[in-house]
């Protein structure tokens, strides 16, 4: 009798971790697929325009939770201005129970702390004003689908607004965001805020007691001093000869994503590079990637961001939803007296020098000899690329990041 309990108690512990295995390599859906690629696409679209605003230094989005907003529009709006969000997401043929589970689905797969080993804190929610009343449905679909809180605001109390959103967003990322906005200018519509914190966790961690002061060239007149981290190793490396810059492909534990690094060869603005960014030139450089030993310098710095996405989705497409006369947002409060007046989506990401053990076996040997130089001093173009689904988890510049001002030279 014992024999046999024993036997089935193996058994079932070698199906529980068959199950486990299975969820962590759980095939996304078709769908999910499908919305991963899109927002992919969204992604260069969207930084593209962003790139063009005068007196914009760095950015940061996450095209997977700016997609996940959109969906949220969807959800809460009704006929053309839901199906114009489909349009944006190139997921006119999908249907919207796919659409809003797909998403689901992405979002949940990329952030999984436990099978990405990351540190990604998403908060979402939708502020109405004091004047608004939510649908039961939509409070729970939103909060199903997009994890995202509905809360009435009195934005005719600007002050009061500004404090309590700002207040929202720093605790729940644990004080890693203290600001998402200075202020809200239309105090009459709903108001979509991300507030995210994400630190890479590298496959490799950098050496922690290498870590030195050393100048950041802003422009070629102006510098700040910033904190370097220093590692050697094998990750992917080209150098585009032509284009006259250098790609850098660093693993994040797991492998499961990796960061990208686009930088130029010299200390230029990066309008010559963006030009150049998009999701097929992407994917040759990837195609190009050797795994080669390179002597990597990055900033350890973090580096907070707030964008006010409105603007840039009406410009790409997003006309209705964001037009108090057109918007039909009657899925939000049963009737049509909402339109989406801000997005703000905001985050704080935070280069450290955390990861996995150093592989030390190929110290000493051929393998690490005359590496390849990667040298982050100037302006750079970065991408956190999701290998499994394919999505882009982060799309961002860093062309100033927090450091004292060393020289001036004009």
């Amino acid at each position: 009798m014992w024999v046999t309990n024993w036997v089935a108690l193996v058994l079932l512990a070698t199906s529980a971790s068959a199950a486990t295995s299975a969820s962590a390599d759980k095939v996304l859906s078709n769908h999910a697929t499908i919305l991963a690629d899109n927002s992919a696409q969204l992604a260069f679209s969207l930084y593209q325009n962003m790139a063009k605003e005068k007196n914009v230094e760095n950015i940061l989005i996450s095209p997977v939770v700016v997609a996940s907003s959109l969906g949220l529009v969807a959800l809460g709006g009704k006929a053309s201005t839901a199906s114009q969000v489909k349009t944006l997401l190139n997921a006119a043929k999908v249907k919207d129970e796919q659409l809003h589970s797909g998403l689901a689905e992405l979002l949940t797969e990329v952030s999984d702390p436990k099978t990405r080993n990351v540190t990604w804190k998403i908060n979402n929610r939708l502020y109405g004003p004091s004047s608004v009343t939510f649908v039961d449905d939509f409070v729970k679909s939103s909060k199903k689908h997009y994890n995202c809180d509905n809360s009435k605001i009195n934005f005719r109390d600007k002050k009061s607004a500004v404090k309590s959103i700002n207040e929202w967003a720093a605790k729940s990322t644990d004080g890693k965001l203290p600001e998402v906005t200075k202020d809200v200018e239309k105090t009459d519509g709903a108001m979509i805020i991300n507030a995210m914190f994400f630190k890479p966790h590298w496959n490799e961690q950098f050496h922690h007691q290498m870590v030195d002061n050393r100048g950041f060239m802003v422009s070629r007149g102006f510098t700040v001093s910033v904190a370097m981290m220093h590692r050697t190793g094998i990750c992917g490396f080209f150098d585009d000869k032509t284009n006259k810059l250098s790609i850098l492909s660093m693993p994040l534990a797991h492998k499961k994503s990796t960061v990208v690094f686009i930088m130029p060869h010299h200390v230029e603005s990066l309008e010559r590079l963006e030009k150049l960014l998009t999701k097929k030139q992407l994917d040759t450089w990837m195609g190009e990637l050797q795994q080669t030993a390179v002597a990597v310098s990055l900033p350890k710095v973090s580096m907070e961001v707030s964008h006010d996405l409105q603007k840039h989705l009406g410009e790409l497409g997003l006309t209705e939803a964001v037009d108090k006369s057109k918007a039909d947002l009657s899925n939000i409060s049963g009737k049509k007296d909402l339109y989406l007046s801000s997005v703000f989506h905001a985050s704080a990401i935070e280069w450290d020098t955390a990861g996995n053990e150093i592989d030390t076996s190929i110290f000493g040997t051929d393998k690490l000899k005359n590496p390849k130089l990667f040298y982050a001093d100037h302006p750079f173009i970065f991408l956190v690329k999701d290998q499994k689904t394919n999505s882009i988890l982060f799309l961002g510049r860093m062309v100033r990041p927090k450091g004292d001002k060393m020289r001036d030279e004009l």
